[in-house]
């Protein structure tokens, strides 16, 4: 399904687990962008971003608003699949399958709560790292050489990286060039949710695409000009979009 400027893939939650398993076991590796209304916006205002999301094996809807519009042009999305579900998912997969797990991003001891959290509830997976750079570390070369290097050092199967679009994009696209076995997670805010730093919205909020408000109300300063003034108006567009694709169709 085709959402703005990028290619949204038709797959579940667990499809995704499934496939990363079985790349696994065939030594090949690859990359998840979950594209929420704010990537796919982002993606569609620059070429550049619409580049960097095509690169990934695997680009899944993180929103409501991209699944509605992929069902109201005829294309069954069959569920949302969101950073923060993957980072569970793919890490019960890892402990299942004796891969191991390194989690990149976050504040100072975020990472390292998140993983405790993921062992104390996977009692089989390996944390192969974790590390909390520095905000903008990603901007200094060297402090972007050492965070690199930590991650080649510790060899894991899964990175999990936490830094908000696109800057996790564009740092797991120099990973896989030296680690090209691995598979990479763009996954925002899924190790601060993991580690318990932020809530998740309850169930029934997420069903009816109400996340965005939970998140809205948990940090208004940092999300409200983006939810309300730059996604809002995009969502309604996108979906509009989509009604007019569909009957467009022959």
């Amino acid at each position: 399904m085709r959402a703005g400027a990028i290619q949204i893939m038709a797959i579940t939650e667990a499809g995704v687990a499934d496939h990363v398993s079985g790349a696994w076991a065939r030594g090949r590796g690859g990359a998840i962008v979950t594209a929420n209304v704010d990537i796919v916006r982002a993606a569609t205002r620059d070429p550049e971003l619409a580049a960097l999301v095509g690169r990934s094996e695997l680009v899944v809807a993180d929103g409501m608003p991209v699944v509605w519009a992929g069902r109201l042009a005829g294309v069954p999305i069959p569920e949302r699949v969101t950073g923060a579900s993957l980072v569970h998912s793919l890490s019960e997969r890892a402990a299942r399958d004796g891969r191991s797990v390194y989690l990149l991003g976050g504040d100072p001891g975020v990472p390292e709560a998140a993983a405790a959290a993921l062992t104390g509830r996977y009692p089989e997976l390996r944390i192969a790292g974790t590390d909390a750079p520095p905000y903008g570390f990603d901007g200094e070369p060297e402090a972007r050489r050492d965070a690199a290097g930590r991650v080649l050092a510790a060899r894991p199967d899964l990175v999990l990286v936490g830094l908000g679009f696109p800057r996790q994009e564009r740092l797991i696209l120099e990973l896989r060039s030296a680690l090209p076995a691995a598979w990479y997670l763009g996954c925002g805010a899924g190790i601060a949710m993991a580690a318990g730093q932020f809530s998740r919205a309850p169930r029934a909020l997420q069903s009816v695409g109400g996340e965005w408000l939970h998140r809205l109300v948990l940090e208004p300063r940092r999300l409200a000009g983006r939810y309300l003034r730059d996604d809002a108006p995009f969502a309604v567009a996108l979906l509009a979009g989509a009604v007019r694709s569909r009957f467009r169709r022959p």
